[in-house]
């Protein structure tokens, strides 16, 4: 194998066995693997990835990843880092899902995800100082920043709050500098726009094509994921709600990407078959997206209008990092234990250079301890 290409398995299949705690977190836990060690890319462009990233649809994180292995060993790479993040959810949540079908319960975790979550806070606090410090260029970008993490904290939808940035920064500053349209430059923002178009059209009730759906059209969070799945799912007597909540509260505590719901899902529908065809279906527009927009991207950081639009999305990107971090810190911090878990993450992560995925691994041990002695 390419040696690059064995790079970028071997560091996506161990952030995909490791990588709890949400977007956020995955992305904080990326950022340590590939601008802190391996320096792929320059942190600005691993921002200008994450603002394009979260305006698509589908897992931000996952084509995150796709991202990075394009940006390191081309369009190989691209589906080498996707298939090597998404592969260890996938199987962890096929084998629960055999079990649950088998013997109708899920194994006891709670504990190992009781400590991951306080854990996985000043993971993504890191990087938020990090990608702060690029983001932040001038004090209107900083003003732009608190008006979006203002927005998000008041309820406003992330994507609706990061274009609404984007879109007003790019308007402000094209203003302020007088500059030229680059007609040439915005257009592979309609292309994109359209083939987005498209694949929302496709209607199906065959499992792959509801899946396949739902991964075109998806924004948002998990919350957001069970809505759609009820939708297409539940509504139309295909699942039971029962079934539905159980297969979401797999993919929220097994690493990757929550969409690994699928997996589980069609297990539960078709068994082995079922659970590659809707893991296939949810993820293979993701896959379709980053190709076509990747190489556009450099494009759009050139163009000087287009380049104000980065900016201004990426400060909001960051906005939207702390508005979760605050949130989760509101949902976790709220017992002795979890702040314990949270302080110690904190002296890991700021005060020494032990990898992130040890403080994952340290913050569940600490969970399982505290809650099996303590309780």
């Amino acid at each position: 194998m390419n040696p690059k290409l064995k790079e970028v398995a071997l560091v996506f299949f161990k952030l995909g066995c490791f990588a709890f705690g949400g977007p956020a977190a995955h992305i904080a836990m990326m950022e340590d693997e590939i601008i802190e060690k391996r320096k792929w890319m320059t942190r600005d462009y691993f921002l200008d990835l994450i603002g394009t990233t979260n305006l698509i649809p589908g897992p931000n994180s996952t084509e995150m990843t796709m991202h990075c292995g394009y940006e390191r060993a081309g369009k190989a790479g691209l589906f080498v880092a996707g298939i090597s993040f998404i592969f260890p959810a996938t199987l962890i949540t096929a084998l629960l899902a055999y079990l649950y079908v088998e013997y109708g319960q899920l194994p006891e975790v709670e504990p190992f995800i009781y400590g991951i979550k306080p854990a996985v806070l000043a993971i993504i606090a890191a990087a938020i100082l990090k990608l702060g410090r690029k983001a932040i260029k001038n004090t209107e970008l900083i003003i732009l920043g608190v008006i979006v993490l203002i927005a998000c904290l008041l309820g406003v939808n992330e994507i609706i709050a990061l274009l609404i940035g984007g879109l007003f920064g790019m308007l402000y500053f094209y203003l302020k500098t007088k500059a030229p349209t680059d007609l040439k430059s915005i257009s592979p923002i309609f292309i994109f726009l359209g083939v987005n178009v498209t694949v929302t059209k496709i209607t199906s009730i065959k499992l792959f094509l509801i899946f396949l759906k739902v991964g075109a059209i998806l924004y948002g969070s998990g919350y957001v994921l069970f809505a759609y799945l009820d939708a297409e799912l539940v509504t139309t007597g295909i699942l039971s709600r029962a079934e539905l909540i159980d297969a979401i509260a797999i993919g929220q505590f097994t690493p990757g990407p929550v969409l690994s719901t699928s997996t589980f899902i069609g297990y539960q529908l078709s068994g082995f078959t079922g659970a590659l065809l809707a893991t296939s279906g949810i993820f293979l527009p993701s896959f379709l997206f980053v190709l076509i927009l990747n190489p556009f991207i450099p494009r759009m950081r050139n163009s000087l209008i287009l380049g104000h639009f980065l900016d201004s999305v990426n400060v909001a990107a960051v906005a939207v990092m702390i508005a979760v971090l605050i949130v989760m810190s509101r949902e976790t911090l709220i017992e002795w234990q979890s702040v314990t878990i949270a302080v110690i993450g904190i002296f890991l992560t700021f005060k020494t250079k032990i990898s992130t995925i040890w403080t994952i691994i340290i913050g569940a041990l600490l969970g399982f301890l505290l809650i099996t002695f303590t309780a």
